[in-house]
């Protein structure tokens, strides 16, 4: 091809996008043969010559999107921040992004909102895994636009990669953390706080506390309590009315949040009774968390390096759009374990 024909021109002449351009000119799957025809076709009435494989482009601007949930005032708020943050560094890269924030409460409306964007190159996308999403995501796919996810994986869908820790690993850490400062003799109770979630990560997380607990506790048993509410104050009322008071016979002996709510979850178990140093875990170094690992209300906070994960989807997002040999060979955050001790 030619140097005076861009893949720009070729997109606007076929009106498809960027992306689409580029998964043709290197032979890639994903696109429908009807639109290779027409990205074929204006190719030829631009005058330019047969499509090279190889990087496509290398200075124009790119166009990705982080899409995220309009729910979860903490964590998705933090992320929200953090690509505000990175985008200079976006710029750098010849990358223009924006930031999405999609209704959750009804994942049909999610996923005709997020169909809504295959005019960009790429998107990175933290959603909940239900069907309407992973139909959403291959036809973003098909229709040439890279999808990676990022903290929580859209399993059996068409995404390219996964960004963000292991949560099954984080669970599995939490579980061998509490579970070791559980009684040794007697009964060993520990409580695990939930949302009604349909995110692959707290889903994981769950399953990676009760296997190592199972594995290596046989005395312990686990209190599951799954329908916690997103806000602190429905987590206060769901937790002050679920969970045993300290003087009872079936009170707990360590706590783990999977999801949001901690300080909700602190206030009751302090109307219960228990004490300040109960054995409780959290995830996400927010700033109520960190206060309360600095006021010991919590024992551990299990974290990831939330701007390595945002920066690493730009990365590869932009290296998939050039072409670049092993574009998805990237490692991913590890789970941190912070303490009132090690809090930079």
């Amino acid at each position: 091809m030619t140097n005076s024909v861009t893949i720009t021109q070729i997109a606007e002449t076929a009106g498809v996008s960027t992306a689409t351009v580029d998964r043709v000119l290197n032979n890639r799957p994903g696109v429908n043969p009807a639109t290779v025809r027409k990205v074929r076709e204006s190719i030829a009435g631009l005058g330019a010559s047969t499509p090279m494989r190889g990087r496509p482009r290398s200075t124009s601007n790119y166009r990705f999107a982080f899409v995220l949930p309009a729910t979860r005032l903490g964590f998705i708020d933090l992320v929200d921040r953090v690509i505000a943050q990175a985008a200079g560094e976006f710029r750098h890269q010849h990358i223009t992004e924006v930031t999405h924030r999609l209704p959750v409460s009804d994942a049909t409306v999610f996923a005709q909102e997020l169909g809504k964007l295959s005019d960009l190159d790429g998107i990175a996308l933290l959603a909940p895994d239900v069907p309407p999403v992973k139909l959403a995501i291959n036809e973003l796919v098909r229709a040439g636009v890279h999808v990676v996810t990022l903290f929580s994986d859209v399993p059996g869908s068409l995404r390219e990669t996964a960004i963000g820790a292991d949560n099954r690993a984080a669970g599995r850490t939490a579980g061998l953390l509490l579970a070791r400062s559980l009684p040794q003799t007697g009964p060993a109770r520990c409580a695990v706080l939930s949302p009604a979630t349909r995110y692959a990560a707290e889903i994981d997380r769950r399953i990676g506390f009760q296997q190592v607990v199972e594995e290596r506790f046989a005395q312990a048993s686990v209190l599951r309590l799954f329908e916690l509410p997103e806000s602190e104050d429905g987590a206060y009322a769901y937790a002050r009315d679920m969970l045993p008071a300290a003087a009872s016979a079936e009170c707990i002996h360590a706590l783990y949040n999977v999801g949001p709510g901690s300080f909700g979850v602190a206030r009751a178990l302090a109307e219960l009774g228990y004490p300040q140093d109960l054995m409780f875990a959290a995830h996400d170094l927010l700033e109520m968390h960190r206060s309360m690992l600095i006021g010991g209300t919590l024992a551990y906070v299990l974290h990831q390096d939330v701007h390595y994960a945002v920066t690493a989807a730009g990365r590869v997002l932009r290296s998939l759009c050039d072409g670049v040999r092993g574009a998805l060979a990237i490692s991913n955050p590890r789970v941190e374990i912070l303490t009132s001790e090690n809090l930079a």
